[in-house]
């Protein structure tokens, strides 16, 4: 698939824009749901699903990207930024891997109380009872916040820092600090 052109438009700067708002909206998502596991079950599979677009998104603009440093004027600065850039990848998969970590666990959280109450149901009821307790508790809770928080930090920061290497190449030099305009 060629994401190269969309509508004769480099795709490029159109991707870059969805990726640079859902990389931290996704990472946001998933330090508040890891946080609050009321906030993951009321999201429900809407947390994994919205980390799987951002990957995708970020997978979209790395491709554009290289189609596109093909096709501009070679610059210290764009192959710093073209560099750059596939290392978002990785924190985008964590994201993605996290946030599946999350919704479980949050899903986890109801059943535990349901089975306070009840009796083992056999030999796998007490085994996956063990389970839940598990993963419903307060050391796996602290360990997957702290995870999510070091992930979403990170993924946020690669953003911003490949944010930052893309403005600089397109727009370093091509501009006045001073206004331009009529009576100048």
């Amino acid at each position: 698939m060629d994401v190269g052109l969309i509508n004769g438009v480099p795709g490029h700067p159109l991707f870059v824009h969805g990726a640079a708002v859902l990389v931290p909206l996704t990472a946001l998502a998933l330090v508040v749901c890891a946080l609050w596991r009321s906030a993951a079950r009321r999201l429900g599979p809407v947390l994994p699903v919205m980390a799987l677009v951002t990957l995708a998104l970020v997978v979209l603009t790395t491709e554009s990207g290289e189609w596109l440093e093909e096709r501009v004027r070679e610059s210290s600065l764009v192959e710093e930024h073209a560099e750059m850039g596939p290392g978002l990848t990785p924190w985008t998969i964590a994201l993605l891997v996290l946030t599946v970590a999350v919704w479980l666990l949050g899903r986890a959280g109801p059943r535990r109380g349901r089975e306070r109450g009840e009796e083992d149901d056999g030999p796998t009821g007490g085994a996956a009872s063990t389970v839940v307790r598990l993963a419903s508790s307060l050391p796996v809770r602290v360990a997957a916040l702290v995870i999510a928080l070091v992930v979403a930090v990170g993924a946020v920061v690669q953003v911003y820092r490949i944010g930052d290497s893309g403005a600089r190449a397109a727009w370093q030099g091509r501009f006045s600090t001073s206004r331009s305009g009529p009576g100048r």
